[in-house]
């Protein structure tokens, strides 16, 4: 699907329309993002897909080692078999098959946080950090796009990854549903900066 396309380009028809629309400023999208649960049916291009992913591929990683790998989920069989990877309480269950888009978030084991095959800190592997990162980038370009996601962290990542066929040494991290949104949540509540910013020493807090 994305074989033939040159990094850093852009679909010149996706390029006018976003000139057109203009920039979303990077302030405005994290503000504005919101988790989203319910999609409509409409299709995502690939076209915008792959902005998506240009997005991601430019997070920070460790030493630049970038563990991160995708899989675009379409297939409804498959997305069906995945929501099942979900309890039924989860809230965000029905979206993995109502998004047309599942994008899987994998990453590759001992690469990040490793130096010659030996963690480098004692928080051990570094992947899961480093597909954080790429993924709020994708998840910034999506809503600056349209387009709606939520991360979805409670399902078994094990049996998600035998439905991929994902191989050893590479873990399922995360399922993101995309589409366009359904619903437009509020805000939830934030803490306020003197509640967790602190000056030279822990709980010292800020004037």
């Amino acid at each position: 699907m994305w074989a033939g396309i040159r990094c850093g380009t852009m679909d010149s028809n996706l390029q006018n329309a976003l000139q057109e629309r203009g920039v979303m400023e990077i302030m405005e999208a994290i503000k504005q993002r919101r988790s989203i649960r319910k999609y409509k049916p409409t299709e995502v291009s690939d076209a915008l897909l792959r902005e998506l992913f240009e997005a991601a591929r430019w997070a920070p990683s460790w030493a630049n080692t970038q563990c991160w790998e995708f899989i675009v989920v379409r297939d409804n069989t498959i997305k069906e078999r995945l929501s099942e990877t979900l309890s039924e309480r989860n809230p965000a269950r029905p979206a993995i098959t109502e998004a047309p888009v599942v994008v899987v978030a994998c990453g590759e084991l001992k690469k990040a946080g490793f130096r010659k095959g030996e963690p480098r800190t004692d928080k051990g592997d570094w992947f899961m950090f480093d597909v954080a990162l790429a993924l709020q980038n994708l998840t910034l370009a999506a809503h600056s796009l349209g387009l709606g996601t939520v991360h979805v962290g409670a399902f078994d990542a094990k049996e998600a990854g035998q439905i991929l066929d994902v191989p050893d040494g590479v873990a399922v991290v995360e399922l993101m549903p995309v589409g366009y949104p359904a619903e437009h949540p509020e805000p939830p509540p934030r803490k306020e900066l003197a509640t967790f910013v602190y000056k030279d020493k822990y709980n010292v807090t800020t004037d």
